[in-house]
């Protein structure tokens, strides 16, 4: 089995890669480069930024300096909660371009939700229409923000980036943005590292010849989600791409979804005070 270009089409038909490489905590400069370019040598052709990051020059650095052509890469970013506006959301956007050195995005995401949301989403809108992002969507919107901005805008978002994992499987979730179309992608797909505590997973690792990431991750793909791990250390950038060549079966699906207990890792959306 060979689906090393595996991806989904969005919405309004764009597809995307269904394995992405995320950077968050990146350092900006040569920590960054250097893990974005071991990606881009592993097969990765999705790179997820955010403006809050602070490395958005590295990763446009790095994309330049890979040799690899800039529409054969799905780059992502996000618009920061203090940007938030119809107003402050274009010049974000205009800022995050500058970084990346690039002069259009796939996709750009509202990084959270806050009050601003339906003048923030406006702005996404016209970014939109004008063909500057090929892509627009959301980051961390429960259902009721979802339909806040569906009630309020005239583009559905084409994307929902959550918090997802065995843990925190988010079913209620996925099967809305399912029945109105939204993609959803997982961020903290591996809980920071604490899917490697979990005997059960590491047992079903076993029975298929593949690491805890590598059985995760696939379980991710094969319900439809789009997910993004995160590494700078070389050998687990390339083993988390490794995950194209087996499937899970069914009752291991439902096995490793069985472990959701509604635990977060990251804060509650309805919480956040940043």
């Amino acid at each position: 089995m060979d689906n090393s270009n595996d991806s989904i089409n969005l919405q309004n038909g764009v597809e995307i890669p269904v394995l992405g490489f995320g950077t968050f905590k990146m350092k900006e400069g040569s920590e960054v480069m250097e893990a974005v370019k071991e990606a881009l040598k592993a097969g990765y052709r999705h790179i997820d930024t955010a403006a809050v990051y602070g490395n958005e020059e590295g990763v446009g650095r790095a994309i330049k300096e890979s040799g690899i052509r800039r529409e054969d890469i799905f780059l992502t970013s996000k618009v920061w909660n203090s940007d938030q506006g119809y107003d402050n959301t274009l010049k974000a956007f205009d800022t995050s371009l500058k970084k990346l050195d690039t002069d259009y995005l796939d996709l750009y995401l509202i990084h959270w939700p806050k009050s601003l949301n339906r003048e923030t989403w406006r702005a996404m809108e016209k970014l939109y229409d004008d063909g500057r992002v090929k892509a627009i969507g959301v980051s961390n919107f429960k259902i009721h923000h979802l339909q806040e901005i569906m009630e309020s805008g005239s583009i559905t978002p084409m994307i929902n980036q959550v918090e997802l994992h065995p843990r925190f499987n988010q079913k209620e979730l996925r099967e809305f943005c399912s029945k109105y179309n939204i993609a959803v992608e997982a961020w903290g797909p591996l809980m920071h590292g604490q899917v490697f505590d979990i005997p059960l997973i590491r047992e079903l690792a076993g029975k298929y010849g593949k690491s805890v990431s590598q059985l995760v991750l696939r379980w991710d793909i094969q319900m439809g989600v789009v997910t993004i791990p995160k590494s700078i250390t070389p050998e687990r950038i390339r083993e988390n791409y490794e995950i194209f060549d087996f499937e899970l079966s069914e009752d291991d699906m439902e096995t490793l979804s069985s472990l959701d207990n509604g635990g977060r890792i990251g804060p509650d959306p309805d919480n956040i005070n940043f």
